[in-house]
């Protein structure tokens, strides 16, 4: 077993104003050499954006783009032709492929939003653009591991084109389970939204994050009233 751990105060920060971001791994201004990506997984940004405000339309390819509103509504436009409010409790994917543009707003205007944005290198590049979203409360059973991503089109959640598979544990009580990767070569990046959590003898608080791999399960203990995404990506591709 193979760790590496990511205290929330090592994150990149950037505050624009209207945006405040911290960045897991190396974006934009921000650069650390040993922080560029987790396997897979290029990007990992916590975001606040101001009530109102948000980036305008820019350019995106071959990247597989998740998003979770954690607080508030954002506002999605499209070169697709999608005009859409991704909520709070929901998960959006886009596809880039080929390439698209969109622009993400602050949907409310008397509240900051703040999301999580995720970017994973696909299996395949050049596939056609695509778009969805879905309710995670549809999918969530608390307490359990619930799955909310996966490389399959027809199984739980929605699907991106890469052998990643994303689940959220969220508790009321305190709760020990037991997480088992699903396929060889892959390693685990759990993140605490919200709460506390313990992985072996690895203490994490609120937006802190360790980095698992070598290993076929794990065990975490999680604290009542918290939210753990856990993001499995192949460590290699």
């Amino acid at each position: 077993m193979k760790t590496v751990c990511h205290p929330s105060d090592s994150r990149g920060y950037a505050n624009h104003g209207w945006l405040e971001a911290r960045h897991s791994f190396s974006f934009a201004n921000w650069f650390n050499p040993e922080r560029v990506q987790f396997g897979a997984l290029r990007v990992l940004n916590d975001d606040i954006i101001a009530p109102g405000m948000g980036f305008g339309t820019h350019p995106h390819d071959n990247m597989e783009i998740i998003t979770i509103p954690l607080i508030g509504d954002l506002e999605h436009k499209d070169s697709m032709g999608h005009a859409e409010v991704i909520r709070e409790g929901e998960i959006q994917v886009m596809s880039a492929g080929t390439g698209v543009t969109h622009s993400e707003y602050n949907h409310n205007k008397d509240q900051p939003i703040n999301l999580l944005q995720l970017w994973i290198f696909p299996k395949r590049r050049q596939v056609t653009p695509r778009y969805k979203q879905m309710t995670i409360a549809d999918l969530i059973e608390t307490n359990k591991i619930s799955q909310i991503l996966s490389p399959n089109e027809d199984d739980q959640g929605v699907w991106i084109h890469q052998d990643a598979w994303f689940h959220l544990l969220k508790t009321d009580r305190e709760t020990k389970e037991i997480y088992h990767l699903r396929q060889s070569g892959n390693g685990v990046y759990v993140f605490v939204i919200e709460g506390s959590a313990v992985i072996g003898s690895q203490h994490l608080n609120k937006r802190d994050a360790l980095g698992i791999w070598d290993i076929t399960q794990f065990e975490l203990s999680v604290a009542g009233n918290s939210s753990v995404l856990m993001v499995e990506v192949p460590m290699t591709f």
